[in-house]
């Protein structure tokens, strides 16, 4: 932008300082010619009166002495002899002498003015004056320096005020882009300081208050998910008491198991809402972070921990899962969540009764996870994936959250095959080892 400024403010004053200064330069160079043609004239008109009261050649020469040197006014006397050295060509001298006529003829020396003097017995005697070329334009470089230093100095003051002016505003542009990357990079305590136009004051202004709501409005966010995390404990107590009083059975330990489980989600999403706004960042801050774990060894917990409910709703099931070792940079407990979420999905949204598959893969750099089930598939597989939309009267958040959770690790979110059969969901991870290399 400063370039872009600058040459614009060179071309527009140098189109300016043209415009200008070529008239001037020719005016000029007519002023100095005209000036010292005018003298010339002068000198010749003021031997006139002298050569009507005499032609003798000694009075003559005197009186070219006083008015000039012979080398600048001649006299042609009337009996064809020359006071001073000539100029003019032969053809000008019979013309003026002939014709009686004042002529000013330019020569390859200079310019040559011859002005007739009638005189009596009708003779004829011819006053040259002569000009050298070097003084017809005496000065004019002078004057041309002098306007061009003056155009140039014109031309590189505007220049000047021009790229500082557009470093005030690029340097202005520039602060607001950084903070605008940086407010969507996560760091919520970026802030402007107004400069610069009043256009870009005003939008840095603007950037400041909506920081200051995000970070409002964040805030509000936090405090609604630890208020709302507190008011589940009350049920879980209840689920807790329940557990008791239906003594030391299997489906009283799967109800306490499952309490724990969930109150410890409930602590990790309270514990996360009371972190400081400054030190929490897009994904999370476990995304990408913490002990690799294999995604095999993984699956297979979650699948036993299903598997109890398939057998009471008649679900056959299959697994599929790589003997090779599949580990990936992402923390046991959210891709144990990711798993639960894929799998939930199938219970929720499929009839009782219907089966699904679960494969663990590993092809290249990457683990892939496949959830297949028997049911009709997703109507729209992309709507399947925004935040709010549900497939089945559900949150909307199992896939979406399953969407982003994986990208963290290097993978990709997962697919929902479309209705009609064929693929169910697959999410990828990047091997550990793979991802670490890429990243050196």
């Amino acid at each position: 932008m400063r370039r872009a400024l600058a040459g614009i403010a060179l071309a527009v004053t140098s189109m300016v300082a043209l415009s200008f200064l070529i008239p001037l330069a020719l005016l000029v160079r007519e002023q100095a010619r005209d000036r010292v043609t005018t003298a010339a004239e002068q000198r010749a008109s003021a031997l006139s009166p002298v050569l009507a009261l005499t032609t003798r050649r000694a009075d003559v020469q005197q009186a070219v002495a006083e008015l000039g040197s012979s080398d600048q006014l001649v006299v042609r006397l009337p009996d064809g002899g020359f006071v001073g050295t000539p100029h003019a060509p032969e053809s000008a001298l019979d013309r003026a002498v002939r014709g009686r006529e004042t002529l000013a003829v330019d020569t390859d020396d200079g310019w040559v003015y011859l002005q007739p003097v009638v005189l009596r017995g009708d003779r004829v005697a011819v006053v040259e004056a002569y000009v050298p070329a070097a003084d017809l334009t005496r000065g004019v470089a002078a004057s041309w320096g002098v306007m061009a230093l003056l155009a140039l100095g014109l031309v590189g003051g505007s220049v000047l005020v021009a790229d500082r002016l557009g470093a005030r505003v690029v340097r202005s542009s520039r602060g607001l882009k950084r903070a605008s990357l940086a407010l969507g990079s996560g760091n919520l305590d970026v802030r402007v300081e107004p400069d610069g136009p009043p256009e870009l004051q005003e939008a840095g202004v603007a950037f400041n208050s909506m920081a200051d709501r995000v970070v409002d409005l964040l805030a509000v966010e936090r405090e609604l998910v630890a208020d709302l995390s507190h008011r589940l404990r009350t049920p879980l107590t209840a689920l807790y008491l329940e557990a008791d009083r239906m003594g030391a059975t299997p489906s009283a330990r799967r109800v306490t198991e499952a309490a724990g489980q969930l109150e410890s989600e409930l602590d990790a999403i309270i514990a996360a809402a009371r972190t400081p706004l400054a030190s929490v960042r897009p994904g999370g801050p476990a995304a990408g972070a913490g002990k690799p774990c294999d995604v095999a060894e993984v699956v297979a917990m979650r699948l036993d921990f299903w598997s109890v409910l398939a057998g009471q709703q008649g679900r056959a099931y299959q697994r599929s899962l790589t003997p090779r070792p599949a580990p990936v940079a992402f923390p046991e407990d959210d891709l144990a969540a990711v798993v639960d979420a894929l799998i939930g999905n199938v219970f929720r949204h499929t009839p009782q009764g219907t089966a699904f598959v679960v494969r663990v893969e590993r092809e290249g750099g990457h683990v892939f996870l496949t959830v297949d089930d028997a049911g009709p598939g997703v109507a729209d597989p992309e709507a399947a994936l925004t935040r709010g939309v549900s497939v089945g009267g559900s949150t909307g958040l199992g896939l979406e959250w399953g969407a982003g959770a994986p990208r963290g690790a290097g993978g990709k979110g997962p697919h929902p095959g479309p209705r009609g059969g064929g693929p169910g969901v697959r999410v990828s991870f990047a091997l550990a080892g793979a991802r670490e290399g890429a990243q050196r």
